[in-house]
């Protein structure tokens, strides 16, 4: 799961972008400014940038020409109003490895970001030998050393609200509001049937136990290491 920095001064785009890429399975640090950029970005840890070109202090162009002359492996997809074909080209032949217009549909924007990763080295090998990869494109969880479950709609929804989160208690506000649900009416047993559930489908297909802690009167914690795939 790489590290994503976003850098966008719209704060709406900003917002729905960065829910986005987390929902996606990223880890999202989202700035404003080329100031904020400077301030958050850590090579060690980002492995992607999205990047805007016109922002407050500053043309993105000239972030990403910096980037590249200080050698930084950093992969860089620009999203931008600019669509022209000369701009796409300068873009291109500065340094980005995508550019894309702000009007390019978001799953054409995760495919990007997935290609990109793949070629950054993140590949199915790399994995942890004991991560739980949870695909919401085909739906289905694939426990460590086995194959892929299919799951339902409401198995993916539970289980995307405790992976992306894992090693942190879902509320159950939270997976009911995913749900689609209004937490207030909804009976709280349909949610414990849920996770009895998923756990029994678990065991059935592998053995393993679901490793999912209930935190009694809040929520669950799911406790193991997670990647979340489109």
């Amino acid at each position: 799961m790489r590290d994503v920095i976003l850098l966008e001064d719209e704060a709406v785009l900003r917002e729905e972008l960065s829910e986005f890429l987390t929902g996606s399975g990223y880890r999202v640090d989202a700035e404003a400014s080329l100031e904020g950029f400077h301030r958050t970005y850590d090579p060690a840890r980002h492995g992607i940038a999205l990047v805007d070109l016109g922002l407050p202090d500053g043309d993105g162009l000239s972030l990403i020409r910096e980037l590249r002359e200080r050698g930084e492996r950093l992969g860089i997809v620009v999203l931008t109003a600019r669509g022209g074909a000369r701009d796409r080209v300068t873009g291109l032949d500065i340094g980005a490895d995508y550019y894309l217009s702000k009007t390019t549909d978001l799953d054409e924007l995760a495919a990007t970001l997935a290609a990109l990763s793949r070629r950054l080295g993140d590949s199915p090998a790399a994995l942890p030998a004991d991560a739980w990869v949870l695909e919401l494109g085909p739906r289905r969880l694939s426990p460590p050393g086995f194959a892929p479950i299919a799951l339902s709609e409401q198995d993916l929804t539970v289980l995307h609200e405790l992976m992306r989160s894992a090693g942190e208690i879902a509320s159950r506000q939270q997976i009911v509001q995913a749900l689609g649900e209004h937490y207030l009416s909804y009976d709280q047993r349909r949610l414990d049937t849920q996770i009895r559930r998923l756990r029994r489908k678990v065991s059935e297909a592998t053995g393993l136990v679901l490793p999912i802690n209930t935190a009694r009167n809040a929520g669950y914690r799911f406790h193991a290491k997670t990647l979340i795939r489109r």
